[in-house]
């Protein structure tokens, strides 16, 4: 019945909240069935009823860590730079302000990025949504490399759309070390690196 089904997605998406919320304190050593239900203020038998287990639990955590930090999404604004390296910088931009914003996220993301160097269901999904991501780069990536062949000659369009996720992971692995890193500054040293300029000219918009 749909009312039955809704009642279910709500309850599994209330399942969730709590998972996170436990582990944004305390680490996913934290996320316990019993603890998800005593946050969720539900059974322990309801919450086994709907993820029989912790591990499933964990792994609907990940699905939501991964939803909101490495889905892209491109918002209208890009489509009116017309230069498509620049266009490329302001999607460098906008990815690294997101994800520095939100260090909790960010935290959960590596230590599931640990927890899948030896659980291959953890490791399977982050590479399946990782490799989603950095595909979302490409087509971008294609344009910049066909409007300057010159300057990114002998630059694949899968290794541009690589180091330009490496520099948004990079900034979010930083803003963990730094609390209050300049993220304009990082943006600033990705883009020499990326596509120096010559020498007394000026990028704008960087």
């Amino acid at each position: 019945m749909p009312g039955t089904k809704i009642a279910e997605s709500l309850r599994r998406e209330q399942i969730v909240r709590a998972a996170y919320h436990l582990a944004s304190r305390g680490g996913l050593r934290a996320v316990t069935i019993r603890d998800v239900a005593r946050r969720a203020k539900m059974s322990t038998g309801l919450v086994a009823f709907h993820f029989r287990s912790k591990d499933r639990v964990l792994l609907a955590l990940l699905d939501h860590v991964l939803a909101t930090t490495i889905t892209l999404r491109l918002g209208p604004e890009l489509d009116t730079i017309p230069d498509p390296l620049e266009r490329l910088i302001a999607l460098l931009r906008q990815e690294m302000g997101r994800l520095t914003s939100d260090p909790v996220h960010n935290r959960l993301f590596f230590e599931f990025w640990n927890e899948g160097m030896w659980n291959r269901a953890v490791r399977l999904r982050m590479q399946r949504d990782l490799d989603r991501y950095r595909a979302a780069f490409r087509p971008m990536a294609e344009e910049v490399i066909a409007a300057d062949s010159v300057r990114f000659a002998g630059t694949t369009a899968e290794s541009l759309a690589a180091v330009a996720v490496s520099f948004i992971k990079g900034c979010a692995v930083q803003s963990m070390v730094e609390r209050n890193l300049d993220v304009d500054g990082f943006l600033r040293a990705a883009v020499s690196l990326l596509a120096p300029m010559p020498a007394g000219a000026r990028r704008p918009g960087v």
